[in-house]
C-alpha cells in the first residue's frame, strides 16, 4: 500500500478512536452512579403521585439509565420511614417532609416538584347529617391517607381556620385506594381527607360533600395564603451529594412526566395508566385527572413562595417545629430541575 495511502488511513483510524473515547466519556459522564434503586411511594394509585407513575409506565426511568423499584405506601408519612430506615433509597412524597426531618435534625432536600397544589379534599359524608361545616368536626372520626401525612396536615390547617383543634377529632388511616371506599361504607369514618380518583369517586356517587379543595392553584391560595408545593422527589442529602448523576436522572425522568402531563389527550392517560387503577370506570378516572390537572407542576421547579408557605403550614400543624430554626435552603434545590427543563426545550 502506497506510504500516503497508508498514512491517510491511519489518520481515518485516529479519528475514528477518538470520536469513540469521546462518546464514551459522553455516556460515562450522564450515566447514573447508583442505575439500580428503590423509590418509596405515599399512595401510588392516586393522582398525587401520577407523574411518578408516567415516568415509570412510559419507560422514562429507563431511557436515563435507572432501573427503579417502586415501593408503595398507606401514606407519605410511611413512605418517609422507609426511605429514613434504609429500605428505600429516594422518596416520593410531600415537600413538607424535608421540613419535619430538618427539624429532627437530619439533612433531606427536595430535588424535583411534582405538584404545586396538594391535590387533597376534605370533605364530610352525607350521612353524617349532624356536620354541615369545618366548625361541626369536634368528636368526628376522620379518615386520612395516614396519620402525619400531607391529608392530615391539610384537615388540621383548615380546621384550625374554623377554630377546631387536631386534638378535637379521631384521626383515623384508610389509605388512599379502595380502602376509602370500605371506610366510607362502612360507617368507619364521619368525614375524610384524601386524594383523587377516590374524592371524584364518592362525590359522583353522592356519599361526600366537598368542603375544602386543593385540587387547584386556586383553592390552594385560599386554604394557604399562598402557592402550596405537594408532591416532590426528595432524599438524604448524603444521597444527592454522593450520587449527582443519578438524581439528576431521575429529576430529568420526572420533569418531562410532568410536561407529558401539560398536553397528554385522555386516549393517551387511559393507555398509560395500568387497569388495576383505573377502578373499572376510566370515564371517572379521566374526570378525577381533569379536577386536578392545574395541580401538577409544569416544569419540576419549586415556587419561590413555596417552602415558605409550607413551613408556615406546617409550624401551625406541628407546634414542636420551630420556624426560626429551619433554613429553607437547605429543603430543596431547583438545581436538577432546572436542568432538566433546558434539556427539553
Amino acid at each position: 500500500m502506497p506510504n500516503h495511502w497508508m498514512r491517510r488511513a491511519v489518520g481515518v483510524c485516529a479519528a475514528l478512536f477518538a470520536v469513540v473515547a469521546l462518546h464514551g466519556q459522553a455516556l460515562a459522564k450522564d450515566t447514573p452512579e447508583k442505575p439500580t434503586l428503590t423509590m418509596a411511594v405515599g399512595g401510588l394509585p392516586g393522582l398525587y403521585y401520577l407523574p411518578v407513575l408516567t415516568a415509570q409506565q412510559l419507560g422514562y426511568f429507563k431511557d436515563e439509565g435507572l432501573d427503579v423499584t417502586l415501593e408503595d405506601f398507606a401514606g407519605g408519612s410511611k413512605a418517609l420511614e422507609a426511605v429514613v430506615g434504609g429500605s428505600a433509597d429516594v422518596g416520593a412524597g410531600a415537600f413538607e417532609h424535608t421540613l419535619f426531618m430538618q427539624a429532627k435534625g437530619q439533612r433531606y432536600r427536595a430535588f424535583v416538584l411534582m405538584g404545586r397544589a396538594p391535590q387533597i379534599v376534605v370533605a364530610v359524608l352525607t350521612k353524617a347529617d349532624k356536620i354541615k361545616t369545618l366548625a361541626d368536626f369536634k368528636g368526628a372520626k376522620v379518615g386520612v391517607s395516614a396519620p402525619g401525612s400531607s391529608t392530615d396536615l391539610v384537615l388540621t390547617v383548615a380546621l384550625r381556620k374554623a377554630g377546631v383543634q387536631r386534638s378535637d377529632i379521631s384521626a383515623i388511616g384508610v389509605g388512599s385506594g379502595a380502602t376509602v371506599l370500605a371506610a366510607v361504607s362502612n360507617g368507619q369514618i364521619d368525614a375524610l381527607s384524601n386524594v383523587d380518583p377516590m374524592i371524584t369517586k364518592l362525590t359522583r356517587s353522592g356519599a361526600i360533600k366537598v368542603l375544602v379543595d386543593t385540587r387547584t392553584v386556586k383553592g390552594t391560595q385560599e386554604v394557604f395564603g399562598g402557592t402550596m408545593p405537594a408532591a416532590t422527589l426528595y432524599a438524604p442529602e448524603s444521597f444527592i451529594q454522593k450520587y449527582p448523576k443519578t438524581t439528576q436522572a431521575l429529576a430529568n425522568a420526572i420533569v418531562r412526566a410532568d410536561h407529558w402531563l401539560q398536553t397528554a389527550s385522555d386516549a393517551d392517560l387511559l393507555k398509560m395508566v395500568p387497569p388495576a387503577y383505573l377502578l373499572n370506570d376510566s370515564a371517572l378516572y379521566v374526570e378525577a385527572f381533569h379536577n386536578v390537572r392545574d395541580a401538577y407542576s409544569p416544569d419540576g421547579l419549586m415556587p419561590a413562595d413555596g417552602p415558605a408557605t409550607s413551613l408556615r403550614a406546617l409550624a401551625s400543624f406541628d407546634n414542636r417545629l420551630d420556624p426560626k430554626k429551619i433554613d429553607l435552603n437547605a429543603t430543596y434545590t431547583n438545581d436538577f430541575a432546572r436542568k432538566a427543563a433546558a434539556q427539553l426545550k
